[in-house]
C-alpha cells in the first residue's frame, strides 16, 4: 500500500503561482526524490502531500482515494522534518511513541512498536534521554523512528540531513537506503543536494519554478537529459556547456561531462589556461579558463599535478556531446 498520484497539482499563494500543474505517479514501495534549487517548489509540493498546505486546484490520490479535504493525521502518511520538531520535556521513546498514545493505541502495543524502531535504528542505549542529551545525528534517528512507529502508507522527508555534518550526512544517508530496504515503504524524500538525490532514488523528480523538468531514474537523467537545466543540475561538478558555433557544430549548445575532457599540454582542440586545481586524492579537478567557452571543469581519476596559470590543451571525443536547441531542449 502507499501507491500516490498527483494529477495537475496547483498552489498559488494570492496571485503568485508556486505549484503551476504537476502530474506525477509513485509506486507502492518506491523512492522518489524531489530535487531542484532553492524556491522551485519542492519542499511546498510535499507539504501538499502532507495536507499542510492546502491544494489550489487538481487532486492528490494516495491507493485511489482522494485525500485533498483529509487533516494530515487522517492521511496515514509520516512526515519527518529538517528541524527533527522533538518535543524537549520527552524522553526517545516517549517522542517516538507520541503518536500512538494520542490514537489511543495500548501501552503494550506501544513499547513494542518503539522498541522495534529502535532496534532498527540502533537508538536502545537512548531511550531514557531526552532530545538536549543527543547529537544532531541522533535527534534525526528519533525523527525516522517516530514516523516508523506509525506504520503510514507514504513517508515523506524534508531536507532531514541539512543540519548535519558532512560525515553524519553520509552516514545517515546510508541508514535512510537500508530503512527503505528493509521496509520497502513508499517514500518522497525532499533535497536540493543532487547527490543525495543520485545516491537514494529509484525515481527523480527534477522540478523548477513549480514546474516539472524531466522525471526518470537517476542514471537516465544523468545520460539523457531532456535540457540544459537537466542536464546542468544533474551530476557534480556539473555539466560543461561550449559554444557549439566555434567548434563546428550545427546545435546551439553542446555540452560535455567534465570526465569526458581530457588535459593536453602541448594540443587539444581547445586552449586554454590552468585556473584551479582541486586534488581531492581519489580524483583531481582542474578549472580551465578559455577565451572561447569560459571556464571548463575536467575531472581525471587518481592523483594529478597542474601548474596553475599553466597554458593546457582541451580535448573531447564528440561521441560524448550532447546538443540542445537555441531553447534549451535536448537535440536526439
Amino acid at each position: 500500500m502507499g501507491a500516490l498520484t498527483l494529477s495537475n497539482v496547483t498552489k498559488s499563494f494570492g496571485k503568485t503561482d508556486v505549484i503551476k500543474g504537476v502530474s506525477l505517479e509513485v509506486s507502492e514501495g518506491e523512492f522518489c526524490v524531489f530535487v531542484g534549487p532553492s524556491g522551485c517548489g519542492k519542499s511546498t509540493l510535499l507539504r501538499m502531500i502532507a495536507g499542510l498546505e492546502d491544494v489550489t486546484s487538481g487532486d492528490v490520490i494516495l491507493d485511489g482515494a482522494r485525500i485533498n479535504d483529509l487533516a494530515p493525521a487522517k492521511r496515514e502518511i509520516a512526515m519527518v522534518f529538517q528541524t527533527y520538531a522533538l518535543y524537549p520535556h520527552l524522553t526517545v521513546r516517549d517522542n517516538m511513541g507520541l503518536a500512538l498514545k494520542q490514537a489511543g493505541v495500548a501501552r503494550a502495543e506501544i513499547i513494542a512498536a518503539t522498541d522495534k524502531a529502535a532496534a532498527m535504528l540502533s537508538l536502545q542505549p537512548l531511550m531514557d534521554r531526552r532530545p538536549a542529551e543527543l547529537s544532531g545525528g541522533q535527534r534525526q534517528r528519533v525523527a525516522i523512528g517516530r514516523a516508523i512507529v506509525r506504520r503510514p502508507k507514504l513517508f515523506l522527508f524534508d531536507e532531514p540531513l541539512s543540519n548535519l555534518d558532512a560525515a553524519l550526512r553520509v552516514a545517515t544517508r546510508i541508514e535512510i537506503a537500508r530503512l527503505h530496504r528493509e521496509l520497502n515503504a513508499t517514500t518522497i524524500y525532499v533535497t536540493h543536494d543532487q547527490v543525495e538525490a543520485m545516491t537514494l532514488a529509484d525515481k527523480i523528480v527534477v522540478l523548477r519554478a513549480g514546474l516539472v523538468e524531466q522525471v526518470g531514474r537517476p542514471m537516465d537523467l544523468y545520460n539523457d537529459p531532456d535540457n540544459t537545466f537537466v542536464a546542468g543540475f544533474i551530476g557534480s561538478p556539473q555539466m560543461n556547456f561550449l559554444k557549439s558555433g566555434l567548434l563546428g557544430l550545427s546545435s546551439e549548445t553542446v555540452g560535455i561531462r567534465p570526465e569526458h575532457l581530457t588535459l593536453h599540454p602541448g594540443g587539444g582542440q581547445i586552449r586554454g589556461r590552468v585556473n584551479h586545481v582541486e586534488r581531492l586524492g581519489g580524483e583531481t579537478l582542474v578549472y580551465v579558463t578559455t577565451v572561447q567557452h569560459g571556464m571548463l571543469t575536467v575531472r581525471m581519476f587518481g592523483e594529478h599535478n597542474y601548474d596553475v596559470d599553466a597554458d593546457i590543451g582541451v580535448d573531447f571525443d564528440a561521441a560524448h556531446l550532447f546538443h540542445f536547441d537555441a531553447a534549451g531542449k535536448r537535440l536526439r
